[in-house]
């Protein structure tokens, strides 16, 4: 058999390299009322702008049965699962306890990507790829966990009050962000989400993001992943400029936000994350 690698549904990978490479996907929970959506399982309409829409992570018992269950398709050679940042969602806490319930849990190894969307998604890619290659356990495992300290993560928002109510973004961060500029430019450091940079048009922001995405991809070859939410125009702009923009570029993937990130990113946000290197063939 194989490796199995799992990841939860905020890596938002598009559905063909799941199902090429036999990925599992925890669904994470958008919280629309007294209702709990499974993203990416239960259709949903969500405000986003809402004060009354949150998210919540999968529970120990939801990603425990799935991890058993790759265990067992992988015929015993292990499971490798990559899950957003620890900082930002409790997710991989509640793997962590999964684990310790199972009774092989030697061959579970969970992976914080230190990042979230395609900054969790391409490197679930980078273990899957070296999974499809027969490669062993501690292999898999190194390739995710190789993936997500080189990755660079960049996103631009039109406001981040939703980020700071829900405590992924300090009040300082906010202000700065909310009062002083109109687009603030995010970045992700050792998994925490922080202000990188102010501009006070949305042209300036979008320079500010590709020259930041540009000089994190380096010389030598990068994967490179855009992100939106109701902002596909923008994004295949971004697309466009850095494809011409990054020497040797290996890779690029266009997709959505999920609702996930979307209720704390807000509409018209668009991300950009960069794996210099790239993430495997």
């Amino acid at each position: 058999m194989a490796v199995v690698v799992v990841t939860d549904s905020s890596a938002s990978l598009p559905t063909e390299y799941v199902a090429e490479l036999g990925i599992d996907v925890v669904p994470l929970h958008v919280l629309v009322g007294d209702r709990a959506v499974r993203e990416g399982v239960e259709p949903v309409e969500i405000d986003y702008a809402a004060d009354t829409v949150t998210t919540s992570a999968a529970s120990p018992g939801e990603l425990r049965e799935v991890y058993e269950a790759a265990l067992e398709r992988s015929g015993g050679d292990g499971v490798v699962a990559v899950h957003l940042s620890r900082s930002l969602s409790a997710t991989w806490e509640a793997g962590r306890q999964a684990v310790r319930d199972m009774d092989a849990a030697d061959r579970v190894r969970l992976v914080d990507s230190l990042g979230a969307g395609l900054a969790t998604g391409l490197p679930t890619l980078a273990a899957a790829r070296r999974a499809r290659t027969g490669a062993a356990l501690d292999i898999v495992y190194d390739a995710a966990v190789a993936a997500s300290s080189r990755a660079r993560t960049f996103f631009l928002v039109n406001r981040t009050e939703q980020l700071r109510r829900g405590g992924r973004l300090s009040t300082a961060a906010t202000f700065f962000g909310s009062e002083l500029v109109t687009k603030p430019l995010l970045q992700i450091v050792e998994g925490r989400l922080e202000l990188r940079e102010k501009a006070r048009t949305r042209s300036k922001a979008y320079a500010k993001l590709v020259a930041a995405a540009v000089d994190a991809a380096g010389e030598d070859g990068a994967a490179v992943a855009v992100q939106h939410l109701d902002a596909a125009e923008a994004a295949e702009t971004l697309a466009g400029q850095l494809r011409e923009l990054i020497p040797g570029i290996r890779e690029l993937v266009v997709a959505e936000f999920g609702p996930v990130l979307g209720v704390h990113l807000g509409l018209g946000a668009v991300g950009v994350l960069v794996v210099p290197g790239g993430c495997g063939e």
